[in-house]
Protein backbone atom coordinates (compact mmCIF):
# COMPACT_ATOMS: atom_id res chain seq x y z
CA UNK A 1 0.00 0.00 0.00
CA UNK A 2 2.64 2.86 1.22
CA UNK A 3 4.89 1.80 -1.62
CA UNK A 4 2.82 2.53 -4.82
CA UNK A 5 1.28 5.81 -2.49
CA UNK A 6 5.30 7.02 -2.67
CA UNK A 7 5.83 5.62 -5.97
CA UNK A 8 2.52 8.32 -7.10
CA UNK A 9 4.27 10.92 -5.26
CA UNK A 10 7.56 10.41 -7.24
CA UNK A 11 5.24 10.65 -10.47
CA UNK A 12 3.49 13.38 -9.36
CA UNK A 13 6.51 15.56 -9.20
CA UNK A 14 8.16 14.28 -12.47
CA UNK A 15 10.83 12.43 -11.05
CA UNK A 16 12.34 9.72 -13.42
CA UNK A 17 12.39 6.27 -11.11
CA UNK A 18 15.86 4.56 -11.94
CA UNK A 19 15.39 1.96 -9.44
CA UNK A 20 12.81 0.33 -7.74
CA UNK A 21 12.31 -3.09 -5.24
CA UNK A 22 9.50 -3.57 -3.88
CA UNK A 23 10.34 -6.13 -1.68
CA UNK A 24 13.16 -4.12 -0.08
CA UNK A 25 10.79 -0.76 -0.13
CA UNK A 26 13.57 0.77 -1.96
CA UNK A 27 13.10 3.33 -5.19
CA UNK A 28 16.20 5.24 -6.76
CA UNK A 29 15.15 8.55 -8.08
CA UNK A 30 16.66 11.52 -9.91
CA UNK A 31 15.54 14.94 -11.81
CA UNK A 32 18.62 16.48 -13.03
CA UNK A 33 16.94 19.83 -13.13
CA UNK A 34 16.63 19.58 -9.80
CA UNK A 35 20.50 18.50 -8.94
CA UNK A 36 19.20 15.27 -7.57
CA UNK A 37 20.99 12.26 -8.99
CA UNK A 38 20.60 8.40 -7.25
CA UNK A 39 18.54 9.53 -4.64
CA UNK A 40 17.53 7.34 -2.40
CA UNK A 41 14.13 6.65 -0.97
CA UNK A 42 13.10 3.55 1.82
CA UNK A 43 9.60 2.95 2.31
CA UNK A 44 10.10 1.53 5.66
CA UNK A 45 6.77 1.56 7.94
CA UNK A 46 6.32 3.82 9.67
CA UNK A 47 8.38 5.80 8.05
CA UNK A 48 10.33 6.73 4.60
CA UNK A 49 13.63 7.93 4.49
CA UNK A 50 15.43 10.09 1.64
CA UNK A 51 19.38 9.50 1.25
CA UNK A 52 21.70 11.66 -1.05
CA UNK A 53 25.05 10.19 -1.70
CA UNK A 54 27.01 14.11 -1.29
CA UNK A 55 31.17 13.09 -0.95
CA UNK A 56 33.41 11.18 0.20
CA UNK A 57 35.45 11.80 3.08
CA UNK A 58 39.15 11.59 1.65
CA UNK A 59 40.57 13.96 4.98
CA UNK A 60 39.31 14.59 8.08
CA UNK A 61 38.79 18.47 8.25
CA UNK A 62 37.39 20.07 11.35
CA UNK A 63 36.63 23.19 9.42
CA UNK A 64 34.27 20.93 7.03
CA UNK A 65 32.58 19.36 10.04
CA UNK A 66 31.96 22.87 11.66
CA UNK A 67 30.62 23.90 8.31
CA UNK A 68 28.36 21.34 7.80
CA UNK A 69 27.12 21.46 10.91
CA UNK A 70 26.37 24.91 11.03
CA UNK A 71 24.15 24.48 7.48
CA UNK A 72 22.62 21.96 8.97
CA UNK A 73 21.11 24.88 11.33
CA UNK A 74 19.55 26.63 7.97
CA UNK A 75 18.21 23.21 6.35
CA UNK A 76 14.84 23.84 6.00
CA UNK A 77 13.96 19.51 6.45
CA UNK A 78 16.62 16.66 7.16
CA UNK A 79 20.11 17.65 7.35
CA UNK A 80 23.82 16.51 6.97
CA UNK A 81 25.04 12.70 8.22
CA UNK A 82 27.48 10.06 8.09
CA UNK A 83 27.47 7.02 6.58
CA UNK A 84 27.56 4.35 9.35
CA UNK A 85 31.46 3.63 8.35
CA UNK A 86 32.19 7.66 8.74
CA UNK A 87 33.54 7.87 4.93
CA UNK A 88 30.22 9.50 3.20
CA UNK A 89 28.83 12.79 4.20
CA UNK A 90 24.57 12.09 2.73
CA UNK A 91 21.92 14.32 3.03
CA UNK A 92 19.35 12.70 5.00
CA UNK A 93 15.30 13.10 6.09
CA UNK A 94 13.06 11.10 7.66
CA UNK A 95 9.02 11.07 7.42
CA UNK A 96 6.26 9.11 9.19
CA UNK A 97 4.47 7.41 6.32
CA UNK A 98 0.91 6.75 8.23
CA UNK A 99 -0.40 10.42 7.59
CA UNK A 100 2.20 11.64 4.29
CA UNK A 101 0.67 13.62 2.17
CA UNK A 102 2.07 15.06 -1.43
CA UNK A 103 2.86 18.14 0.24
CA UNK A 104 5.10 16.68 2.85
CA UNK A 105 7.06 14.37 0.12
CA UNK A 106 7.34 17.52 -2.15
CA UNK A 107 8.54 19.52 0.80
CA UNK A 108 11.55 16.81 1.43
CA UNK A 109 12.47 16.57 -2.06
CA UNK A 110 12.20 20.32 -2.25
CA UNK A 111 14.67 21.13 0.39
CA UNK A 112 17.23 19.03 -0.63
CA UNK A 113 16.93 20.80 -4.32
CA UNK A 114 17.55 23.93 -2.62
CA UNK A 115 20.03 22.76 -0.23
CA UNK A 116 22.08 21.51 -3.78
CA UNK A 117 21.54 24.83 -5.73
CA UNK A 118 22.42 26.88 -2.74
CA UNK A 119 25.38 24.87 -1.34
CA UNK A 120 26.56 23.25 -4.31
CA UNK A 121 30.12 25.20 -4.70
CA UNK A 122 31.09 24.29 -1.18
CA UNK A 123 30.25 20.62 -1.44
CA UNK A 124 32.51 20.41 -4.70
CA UNK A 125 35.54 22.28 -2.50
CA UNK A 126 34.41 19.89 0.64
CA UNK A 127 34.85 16.97 -1.99
CA UNK A 128 37.97 17.97 -3.10
CA UNK A 129 39.70 18.21 0.59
Amino acid sequence: MYFSKIENYIANIGYTITHKDKKEGVFVIENEDDGIRNLIVGVAQPIVIFEQYLFTISNENIDMFKSLLIKNRDIIHGGFALTEDGTKVIFRYTLQIHNLDQNEFDAAINSLSLLMSEYYNQLISFSKL
